[in-house]
């Protein structure tokens, strides 16, 4: 990217930023609705939406590979219960009971978690520097826990919200880990778009139960826009800003916009929640980023030493 024109350099970077906003406004607004809508209702409403947004976009590949997809059933549905059951639902009854600055912060530790589940499962070298980065970043995640409270880990007295991202963030993890293990050739959208209809089917019946046994998705518009927003701000457009993120920056550079969410929830829920910036925040993102940059960016590599130069000789002079 460093010798591309300026003009792409601008995009790039104005797409990363903007992926990163978008992702974020999931916490952000998923707080904001905690109040209105029931959280299944709000993750199974989310995905509907996604997966029609996108259809229009996804549907010739929808078509071309339906044999695949079918054969890959019982995958997809894993995916879905994970990516959007778990990493939903959950995350959004956590966020009735936590603030959406602590979701984002305990959230962006999933890189780290990703590198823990690794090394355990799949017996992957952890190194000393991304051994420090784990240390570090879940430090962060245990100062939020415990809100800059010591006494706190002496009665084992953590916010049930914050418990609940966590277990969103681990998930998250196991579901990438679960992606890479089982690598796709078909084309990302159609993938997604895929994902999306089987976290709906996912959620159908557990939104079933939430709708006649506790409460109902309310009929109004309030509850519609706060919908749409998930749907198409941390669903679609961050998918798509982010895949064209990748395309320009690589995967690497691409992947580092996590670490600038959580600034952007800590700025939008003080703007839009009246959310407060509290001590035990700033000690968060002091620990939180710095420890998973320092255990998933990767290493720099020295450039290589030219070659000596060849004496020309005549017959390549001609």
């Amino acid at each position: 990217m460093d010798h591309q024109p300026r003009n792409a350099v601008f995009t790039a970077y104005s797409l990363y930023l903007l992926s990163s906003a978008f992702f974020a406004s999931n916490v952000v607004i998923g707080r904001a609705a905690a109040a209105i809508v029931p959280p299944v209702g709000l993750a199974f409403w989310r995905w509907v939406l996604a997966f029609l947004m996108i259809l229009p976009l996804a549907l010739p590949g929808l078509i071309q590979h339906r044999h695949a997809l079918r054969a890959s059933w019982k995958r997809f549905l894993l995916l879905g219960a994970l990516a959007q059951g778990v990493c939903g639902a959950v995350v959004y009854m956590g966020l009735e009971r936590t603030s959406a600055t602590n979701a984002a912060l305990i959230y962006a530790t999933s890189p780290v978690i990703i590198l823990m589940i690794a090394a355990l499962w799949l017996r992957e070298k952890v190194t000393p520097r991304q051994a420090a980065g784990i240390a570090v970043a879940m430090a962060g995640v245990l100062v939020i826990l415990t809100r800059g409270d010591a006494q706190a880990l002496l009665h084992l007295s953590f916010n049930a919200g914050d418990l609940l991202i966590l277990v969103g963030s681990a998930t998250w993890a196991v579901y990438t880990v679960l992606l890479r293990q089982t690598r796709s050739s078909l084309p990302v959208v159609t993938v997604f778009a895929a994902n999306a209809l089987a976290g709906v089917v996912v959620l159908a019946p557990f939104y079933a139960w939430e709708t006649l046994a506790l409460r109902p998705v309310p009929l109004s518009l309030d509850a519609a826009i706060r919908i749409a927003g998930v749907a198409l701000f941390a669903s679609v457009l961050a998918f798509l800003t982010y895949q064209k993120t990748i395309n320009l920056m690589g995967p690497a550079r691409a992947g580092t916009s996590l670490y600038v969410m959580p600034l952007w929830a800590a700025v939008a829920a003080w703007a839009l929640l009246g959310e407060q910036f509290q001590m035990f925040h700033l000690l968060g993102v002091l620990l939180v980023l710095p420890g998973v940059a320092l255990a998933t960016l990767p290493p720099r590599t020295a450039p290589a030493k030219p070659a000596p130069a060849k004496p020309v000789s005549r017959s390549s002079e001609a």
